[in-house]
């Protein structure tokens, strides 16, 4: 039997499909998940997706396992340290808006009780869920994701463009934008925490 699986992930690259069929559009609701995502794709910025998600375990290394707390306090001699790992995207300006975003993620949660709350807060607290017939169907960006970026850059977030926060949406579960073709469109109401 044939698994059918949205376009991008039907090219038979394992890591891709594993990353389909098991986590992107699964609701995530841990602040750790959700700033390890939002720094993928971040860094993802003006690359593909595979070129992050292989490097995915050298990220979470050099970032204390996305624990906010320790990189909040990432000094810039330990961000220079990551600029000369090859395991990275080594761009100075990616690099530094990890601690960055770190920080303002830690004036968030001191806010709203977890990053988890606020981001969701956009979404009232539910995916929401598209029924798309086609890949050509999916946007890029939506009026919400503009003014998610919109909110997070006023709040001192970095690489938080519409398309990143878009991506970023469909990645944790806050839209489902699985094809209704494939098979995870009705599964990916499953929080995973």
């Amino acid at each position: 039997m044939t698994i059918s699986r949205c376009a991008w992930a039907a090219d038979g690259e394992p890591a891709m499909m594993a990353y389909h069929d098991r986590e992107w559009g699964v609701p995530h609701h841990n602040d750790r998940a959700l700033f390890e995502l939002l720094t993928l794709e971040g860094a993802q910025a003006g690359l593909s997706w595979r070129t992050i998600l292989t490097r995915r375990d050298e990220y979470r290394r050099a970032y204390h396992g996305f624990d906010i707390g320790r990189i909040a306090k990432m000094t810039d001699a330990a961000l220079e340290k990551l600029l000369a790992s090859s395991g990275i995207i080594r761009n100075r300006l990616k690099v530094y808006s990890v601690r960055d975003n770190a920080r303002t993620a830690l004036d968030v949660i001191a806010e709203h009780g977890s990053l988890d709350a606020y981001l969701w807060s956009f979404v009232d607290g539910r995916p929401l869920v598209n029924r798309w017939l086609e890949s050509k169907q999916v946007p890029a960006k939506t009026d919400l994701s503009d003014r998610l970026s919109k909110t997070l850059a006023k709040r001192g977030f970095r690489f938080v463009g519409s398309t990143i926060c878009y991506a970023f949406m469909q990645a944790t579960g806050m839209v489902n934008d699985h094809l209704v073709s494939c098979f995870r469109h009705e599964e990916s109401g499953h929080a995973e925490h």
